[in-house]
């Protein structure tokens, strides 16, 4: 019976663990910017879009090419600089431990 509820235990703290961990991605802001400057993406940290900028030069059906391109390079931009921003909270210990 101690066993199942150590279970229940460290089930429940767990889940807390992530609710916080979720919590703490939520509360993250980062801008990515295409390598021409002309689109911005922000993201949190769950990656989730909160905001799409486009200039209006790149919203022309001649422009389609390039506006996906510069969505692609934001999009790439805003998750490279939420992984360098996660690897910032990491420490050696748990870099390891997710190498094995």
């Amino acid at each position: 019976m101690a066993g199942i509820f150590n279970q229940a235990k460290d089930l429940f703290k767990l889940q807390k663990e992530a609710r916080a961990m979720q919590k703490k991605m939520k509360a993250i802001r980062l801008t990515g910017l295409s390598d021409d400057e002309l689109v911005t993406i922000s993201i949190d940290g769950t990656q989730e879009i909160l905001d799409l900028t486009i200039a209006d030069e790149l919203l022309n059906p001649e422009s389609k090419r390039d506006l996906i391109r510069g969505i692609k390079q934001a999009t790439k931009n805003a998750q490279q600089k939420l992984q360098k921003e996660m690897m910032k909270d990491m420490d050696m210990s748990q870099i390891k431990n997710m190498l094995g």
